[in-house]
């Protein structure tokens, strides 16, 4: 690691890489001029070329932009095409699609036209956002929702014109443009994924936090490249006893930590002053990355993002799993006083009552479709051990109330009371979520459920009695719930769910920290076709499982 100085004069060869005390005692301010008119030109032309620093780094950084934007806009019209013009001949309709007399060049008008919705629809959706255009996951529910906008809007456009489409070709030309986007869009993920690792399209980011914050925020963008930030420089700080932020020293242990999260051999520190912004310039940065210490609603947060803002740098933050930020925020006035309306909307009663609807449809097809593995798997078990079929745990639900989840026994008889054992053996007596591979408990057919989830079949009675979800985090142990913090309590919120982020992102190979996160998130984001997603998402776990034990 080195230390960045703002003037331009190479540091000499045998400059130490690494900094071993104070992170901004090794930077050199720039020289002053003692006459006061050779200051102010000096100003002047330090200006310019600032000015010119930033406008040839905007237009950079807009100019891959706009011709990967583009490239991907042109891709996703063209699957359109593909996909309407599939679907009129498979149904023979194509002379129907026009808004003219002429069905040669009427069909051409009608899906020049559907392909300018689809794009919109796209773009509304947000598909073109440069964090989630080589994100699969995110993907694919914009997709499926832009599509959706896109059949109500065609069949709008087809009542306005008069078009006579039947409802089924404009649903199947749809249903086709959707597939042949995701196909699409799921190509052109792997060539962005192979050109970032070359460098290519990422925002050059400098973090600015405790030395902790930037450890844990270096690993979070090391494991998430998809967001397109790549750190060039760091700048460690500290708050005062006074409330003031200052630079932060870097201790050896520190400097372990960072080493572990990410390569900081070639990472400059910088000093936390007045002049971060102009260094930030003339590195070629876009983005700071606020990790911690700066709050958002303090005076040295205004100061610094303001300072970084009237230099054309964007200011990012690492928030909490619970931040409002995601909430709908309105704004209304009252006899001259600003009242802010936070809320969720998913959680209105129209919402909550599909919800259980979606629930209650679903469990019941489920329970109908798996009855025959349902059956095998309650023969496997009673001539595996002789022992009971079923197990019986009391879980913890919605908003604290414990209930009876059942479930396909895939453990020893006594494997509650050889839990304790294990846990304190393992060293994970006060980790939320017990998890360990190679667990002796585990049956031999136990290991085949587990893998394959079939264990959990069962609990589509639990849903079809109201009290688990489709869709939802893990429903806790009593003893896991009783040491929840008031953040993570947060999953109680909504009915424990059969599958979920956690099942589907990793499982047990999560990390506390992460499993928190997503419990969190999905308290504040989920939607019905979210859920949808998750579902979709699950049967490819389940056929390729990955950190089940």
């Amino acid at each position: 690691m080195k230390s960045e100085s703002e003037t331009t004069t190479p540091a000499p060869a045998t400059a130490p890489r690494r900094v071993m005390g104070n992170s901004g005692a090794s930077r050199m301010d720039s020289p002053r001029v003692g006459a006061s008119s050779n200051a102010g030109a000096s100003a002047t032309a330090s200006s310019r070329i600032l000015n010119d620093y930033r406008e040839h780094q905007l237009s950079r950084v807009q100019q891959w932009r706009f011709f990967l934007n583009m490239a991907l806009l042109l891709c996703d019209c063209a699957m359109f095409l593909i996909g309407s013009t599939t679907g009129l001949l498979l149904f023979r309709h194509v002379g129907r699609a026009s808004f003219i007399a002429s069905p040669m060049f009427g069909v051409t008008v009608y899906l020049l036209v559907g392909a300018c919705v689809w794009a919109v629809c796209l773009r509304h959706a947000g598909v073109y956002h440069r964090h989630v255009m080589g994100d699969g996951y995110q993907l694919v529910p914009m997709i499926i929702k832009a599509a959706c906008v896109s059949w109500v809007t065609l069949c709008a456009v087809n009542y306005i014109f008069a078009v006579s489409l039947p409802l089924p070709t404009v649903t199947l030309m749809i249903v086709l443009s959707c597939l042949l986007t995701i196909l699409e869009r799921m190509a052109a993920r792997a060539v962005i994924t192979r050109d970032r690792k070359k460098g290519a399209y990422t925002y050059s980011t400098i973090v600015v936090g405790s030395p902790d914050g930037i450890a844990h925020t270096l690993k979070f963008l090391a494991d998430r490249t998809q967001l397109n930030y790549n750190p060039v420089a760091i700048c460690p700080i500290r708050e005062t006893a006074d409330g003031k932020v200052t630079s932060a020293r870097l201790s050896e242990a520190d400097l372990e930590r960072l080493s572990e999260a990410w390569d900081v051999d070639d990472l400059p520190v910088l000093a936390y002053d007045s002049r971060l912004g102009e260094t930030a310039v003339r590195m070629k940065a876009q983005t700071v990355m606020v990790a911690d210490v700066l709050r958002r609603d303090s005076d040295n947060f205004a100061a610094f993002s303001l300072g970084l803002e009237s230099l054309g740098l964007e200011i990012s933050l690492l928030t909490s799993a619970a931040d409002i930020a995601g909430h709908q925020l309105s704004v209304r006035t009252l006899k001259g006083v600003n009242i802010l309306t936070i809320s969720l909307p998913q959680y209105g009663i129209a919402t909550r009552i599909f919800k259980r609807l979606f629930d209650i449809v679903v469990s019941a097809i489920l329970i109908v479709l798996t009855s025959p593995f349902m059956i095998g798997v309650a023969i496997a078990i009673k001539l595996d051990d002789h022992g009971p079929i079923f197990y019986r745990q009391k879980r913890i639900g919605l908003r604290g109330k414990p209930f009876e989840m059942l479930k396909f026994r895939s453990m020893v008889v006594n494997a509650d009371a050889l839990k304790k054992k294990l846990a304190k053996e393992s060293g994970q007596e006060k980790r939320f979520i017990f998890k360990m591979k190679n667990d002796p408990r585990i049956t031999r057919v136990g290991h085949i459920t587990r893998k394959f989830s079939l264990d959990e079949l069962p609990q589509f009675f639990n849903v079809f009695m109201g009290d688990m979800s489709i869709v939802g985090p893990r429903p806790p142990l009593p003893e896991e719930y009783a040491m929840y913090d008031d953040i993570y309590a947060l999953r109680m919120l909504v009915r424990p769910g059969i599958t979920g982020p956690w099942q589907v992102s990793g499982r047990s190979d999560l990390s506390e920290e992460e499993s928190r996160q997503l419990d969190v998130a999905y308290v504040q984001n989920w939607s019905i076709l979210g859920d949808i997603v998750y579902i979709f998402r699950t049967i490819g776990v389940v056929l390729n499982p990955k950190g089940a034990y």
